[in-house]
Formats: C-alpha cells, sequence, structure tokens
C-alpha cells in the first residue's frame, strides 16, 4: 500500500477542498442571485411570488441532498473516493452551465421553469454527495495525529464558497445596473462556477486514492460495500450522528443564513451595512475552522462539541434578544461573530467525528447519508420555521427552538464516545 509524504497530503487535501469550495459557490450563487433570475423564470406581477416560486426550486435542491448521499455515498464506497469527487463536480460544472445558458420564460415557455428545477434537482443529488464523500476523502487522507486539523477545510472551503458568492454578488452589483443584472448580468456567476468547475475537475484527476480504501477495494466480498443493509448494522453510529447534526445545522443555518435576514427585516440596518458584516464575520469564522480542528487534534473531539453545546444553549436566546436592544452595525457584528465562535466547535470537527465512526466500506454512506437527512429536514427549515414564527408575533420562540435543538445534541455528545481515540480510521 502506497505511502504518502506530508507533501502529497497536503496536495492532495487541497485538491478535494478546492472541488468543494466550488461546489459550494455554484450553490450559494443560486441564493444570491434569485432576486435577479427569478422575473426571467416566474412571470408574475407579484414580485414576492417570483421570489417564492425561485425559493421553492432552491428547496427542491435541498430535499434532493439525502438522495445524492444515498446515491454518491454507494458510488464511493464501491469505486473510490476520486472517481465519486470527480463525478460529483462535473455534475455541478454542467448544471451551472445549463443554468447560465438558459433561455428566459418568454423565448421558451413552460420549458425554461422546467428546465431549472431540474438542474437543480441534479445539483441537489451532486452537493449531496459532495458532503460525505469529501468528509471522508479529507479524514482518510491526513496523517493520523492531524485528522482534525485537515477535515476542518470542508467548512473552510463551504465557507469560502459562500464568501465567493458574496463577493462576486458585490462586483457585479458596482459594475452593473440592476436592469443589467436581471436582463443578462445574473448569469456571469454561473459561467464563473461552472469554469471554476472545470479547473477542479482537472485538479481531482490528479488525486491519489486513500490508502484506507485501496486497502479494502480488493476485497472479495463487495456485495455488502456501501449498502443500507450493511449501514443498518451500525444503528447507534446513524443515531449518534443525526442527533450531533441536528443542532449543529439548525444553529449553522440560523448564524450563517437567517441572521442576515434578521439584521434587515427585523432590525433595520441598510443591506450594504449588513453584507459588510456577513462577509467580515464569515471570514473570521472561516479562518477559526482549522484552529478549532487542531485544538481538538490535541485534547480530543468532546470538549469543542461540548462548547458547543452548551454555549449555544445558554446563549442563543440572549445573542439574538441583545441584538434587538444594541442594534448598532458594531454590536450586530460582535453578536454575529460570537454566535459564529460558539458554532465553531461544532462545524470544525464535524466531519472527522462522523468519518471516524464507521469503516471504510460504509464510510461515505455512514457519514452521507444521516447527515444529508437531518439536514434537508432541519437545516433546510430554519428559514422557513424562522419566518413563521415572525408572521404570527412570537419571533422569540424561533431562538428558543435553535437553543433547545442544541441541547438535544449536547446529550448525544455527553453519551458518545471520544471519536479520536477508537476509530475504524486508525485500523
Amino acid at each position: 500500500m502506497q505511502s504518502f509524504s506530508q507533501r502529497q497530503i497536503t496536495a492532495n487535501i487541497v485538491k478535494g477542498s478546492l472541488g468543494n469550495m466550488i461546489e459550494w459557490f455554484d450553490w450559494y450563487i443560486y441564493a444570491s442571485f434569485t432576486i435577479y433570475f427569478a422575473p426571467s423564470f416566474f412571470p408574475s406581477t407579484d414580485q414576492t411570488t417570483k421570489l417564492l416560486s425561485a425559493a421553492g426550486v432552491f428547496a427542491v435542491g435541498f430535499l434532493m441532498r439525502p438522495l445524492g448521499s444515498l446515491i454518491m455515498g454507494k458510488f464511493a464506497d464501491i469505486h473510490g473516493r476520486r472517481a465519486a469527487l470527480t463525478l460529483s463536480v462535473t455534475i455541478m460544472a454542467t448544471c451551472s452551465m445549463i443554468i447560465a445558458l438558459v433561455p428566459n420564460y418568454q423565448t421558451i415557455g413552460i420549458f425554461a421553469p422546467t428546465i431549472l428545477v431540474l438542474v437543480r434537482m441534479i445539483q441537489g443529488l451532486s452537493l449531496g454527495g459532495e458532503y460525505g464523500i469529501s468528509a471522508t476523502y479529507l479524514s482518510e487522507m491526513a496523517s493520523p495525529n492531524r485528522r482534525g486539523y485537515y477535515a476542518s477545510f470542508q467548512y473552510v472551503t463551504l465557507i469560502s464558497g459562500q464568501l465567493a458568492a458574496l463577493a462576486i454578488q458585490g462586483i457585479l452589483q458596482f459594475f452593473l445596473s440592476e436592469p443589467e443584472l436581471r436582463a443578462w448580468g445574473w448569469r456571469i456567476p454561473f459561467v464563473i462556477g461552472a469554469l471554476g468547475a472545470v479547473l477542479v475537475l482537472y485538479l481531482r484527476l490528479s488525486m491519489d486514492e486513500t490508502q484506507q480504501f485501496e486497502s479494502t477495494a480488493n476485497q472479495k466480498d463487495k456485495s455488502s460495500r456501501g449498502s443500507l443493509r450493511a449501514l443498518m448494522q451500525y444503528p447507534g453510529q446513524v443515531l449518534t450522528v443525526i442527533g450531533l447534526t441536528f443542532g449543529g445545522t439548525i444553529a449553522f443555518y440560523t448564524y450563517t443564513t437567517y441572521m442576515q435576514k434578521y439584521m434587515i427585516n427585523t432590525l433595520g440596518l441598510p443591506n450594504r451595512t449588513v453584507t459588510a458584516i456577513n462577509f467580515l464575520a464569515l471570514f473570521i469564522f472561516m479562518v477559526f475552522q482549522p484552529l478549532f480542528g487542531a485544538v481538538s487534534d490535541r485534547i480530543g473531539r468532546k470538549p469543542l462539541l461540548y462548547w458547543f453545546g452548551i454555549m449555544g444553549t445558554l446563549l442563543t436566546v440572549p445573542i439574538f434578544v441583545g441584538l434587538k436592544y444594541f442594534s448598532s452595525p458594531m454590536m450586530a457584528f460582535l453578536l454575529m461573530l460570537g454566535g459564529l465562535l460558539i458554532v465553531s466547535g461544532y462545524t470544525s470537527i464535524n466531519a472527522i467525528v462522523k468519518a471516524e465512526m464507521f469503516p471504510t466500506e460504509i464510510r461515505a454512506l455512514g457519514v452521507g447519508l444521516p447527515y444529508g437527512l437531518t439536514v434537508a429536514l432541519f437545516g433546510g427549515t430554519v428559514e422557513y420555521v424562522a419566518l413563521w414564527t415572525k408572521s404570527i408575533g412570537h419571533e422569540n420562540i424561533f431562538f428558543f427552538y435553535v437553543s433547545f435543538a442544541i441541547l438535544v445534541s449536547l446529550l448525544v455528545y455527553v453519551r458518545m464516545l471520544e471519536t479520536s481515540k477508537s476509530s475504524p480510521l486508525e485500523k
């Protein structure tokens, strides 16, 4: 079995991480540019109806992620992590280019939104597979004493994809007028995403397969590899992944996605101010991921999960209530950053914790499927729950909901084993 040098490990981690960044960039630009392209696909005299239709397509992509975790996870456990990651970024590149080139409703009628829905469904499959496969690849490729550090780059690239989408949006808003953005400017970021994905595809073709997969690739009995039947032999691990993801995904989407809308709609802060706050806070959040990951290599994974569970349970409500009373831009930034640093206890190590629970034969499926289901059901509905509580005049209920979800995950953290001490990754 081939042994990799530290330089080879780093190169492979970079190639895998860049692909993750491009996939998330492609995903986020849809949300960022919805306001501009919605009229091209969903003709209506009511702006809200247009946005809701486009948001519905976004949600459809979200709901396809568990199926993507199942299909792509099985593919990765049978054919290898490298092959699956290459397929994933190829799908995303193709879909982004189709969105960039598809004619509008006035040109091809109902086919325009139909194509958009189908493409978003396929993108959802791709992204659903990307999480479990990339988490598995980064965890298996990393040197044993630095797995937490290297695996944390999954969220570094996830956040950098979001930041890149925000940056492209800002640049286009500066150079193009709003009519130009609505007419054709919104297509530019999808072209950028597709071209970036082609570059990453080239890099991923030169990635090495992980030693763990290669060591099991020649086993005679492959019938159970990547199968649901084999996965169900680990019910405790599956339930643990669901439990630790439950509070983490709700908190992550609350602090990274909903908080931006909360600052605009509830606090009344200007859009540009909120964009600046969001960008800077997310950038610092990104920088802290490998620091938290490195700490977990020294003291274990559970202390960081305890940090997130305890602080998130106790401080989520005060942070959002504090935003109402101290709604200056500086206080909004500090409170958002505080929330993100709390969430870092989960985001920085969630990939490695899950990868350390499963054997090589079902690792990609075991990491991705229960995670994908939980994110689709709870992470993907964060904004809807928040807006519903606001619509009935009791927005504070949502903040208690987030705190309760984190508390549930904290109970899981207390009962679970320290994965860094007894992991199939080391066998």
